[in-house]
């Protein structure tokens, strides 16, 4: 495996790749890898020739009282892991390697982009738009993988590729879970024991929405907050074609979403349902 830190030498990398005719599949990653990271490893082998993935911990999608500081960083444990995984090129470059003093393109979030996660966290899909640019005009991937867990950034994502990298696919993997339903999260190695069991409620919560919304939402609002040391942000159900939400009137595929903090770590998940007429 080959470990990259410049801009200059991942772009020989890519132009190399692509003169040899080889697909690249690209999984962006913040690091701290963990199982839910590897299968979206395992699932890029199955879409390219190469995989490439990278390892950056992003400052412009963290705002001022959030945890760029304390972000687990384990690079070299990271390599390891990815090199059981015979990934070809782990791009780790600096920030100045990211955003160099000539600068980058700025993306934009839009309306989608200030609200639930973004409402929370002002600025944060800009920062996420603005570093998944950057990344795919140097690693130029036909294939680029991301987990199902970040509902809200996988969706612009789409809309990004879609508007700008129309030669990038973008691949979905499904949420990987503890047994006990609590979604991998890098963020879950902050949790205590205890806490970790509290943290399970953002799932529960989401496996009780149905119709009627109005009631359900409710019930799942209160059983997070009841939850030792747990505090919710938001939980709701959206259109997936749209992002927003929608009301006891709806059928069809939907999406229920959920951030609370357990402690002082923010959690998110999300769950696909089928919005049916409510049971009478």
């Amino acid at each position: 495996m080959r470990l990259i830190h410049t801009a200059a030498e991942i772009e020989a990398f890519v132009e190399e790749t692509k003169a040899a005719g080889q697909t690249i599949a690209f999984v962006p990653t913040m690091g701290a890898l963990h199982d839910g990271h590897l299968t979206l490893v395992d699932l890029a082998w199955q879409k390219a020739d190469f995989v490439v993935v990278s390892i950056f911990v992003n400052p412009k999608q963290f705002g001022a009282n959030e945890d760029f500081d304390k972000y687990p960083r384990t690079l070299n444990e990271d390599a390891k892991l990815l090199e059981t995984k015979n990934v070809d090129a782990l791009f780790a470059p600096s920030v100045e390697e990211i955003y160099p003093p000539e600068g980058v393109r700025e993306q934009r979030a839009g309306v989608v982009g200030s609200t639930f996660e973004g409402a929370s966290r002002p600025g944060h899909f800009d920062g996420v738009l603005t570093v998944v640019g950057r990344l795919f005009d140097l690693v130029q991937p036909d294939v680029a993988i991301f987990g199902a867990k970040d509902a809200q950034q996988l969706f612009m994502i789409k809309k990004l590729a879609g508007a700008l990298y129309n030669d990038t696919e973008i691949v979905t993997a499904p949420t990987h879970r503890e047994p006990s339903g609590l979604a991998l999260s890098s963020r879950n190695r902050y949790l205590s024991e205890s806490q970790k069991t509290s943290a399970t409620a953002l799932y529960k919560a989401l496996k009780t929405l149905r119709q009627p919304l109005s009631l359900t939402i409710e019930a799942a609002r209160t059983l997070i907050d009841s939850t030792p040391e747990t505090k919710l942000d938001y939980v709701a159900v959206v259109d997936p074609e749209i992002f927003r939400p929608v009301n006891d009137d709806f059928r069809g595929k939907a999406l229920a979403i959920v951030a609370a903090k357990v402690g002082d770590t923010r959690l998110i998940d999300n769950l696909e349902l089928e919005l049916t007429e409510p049971n009478r």
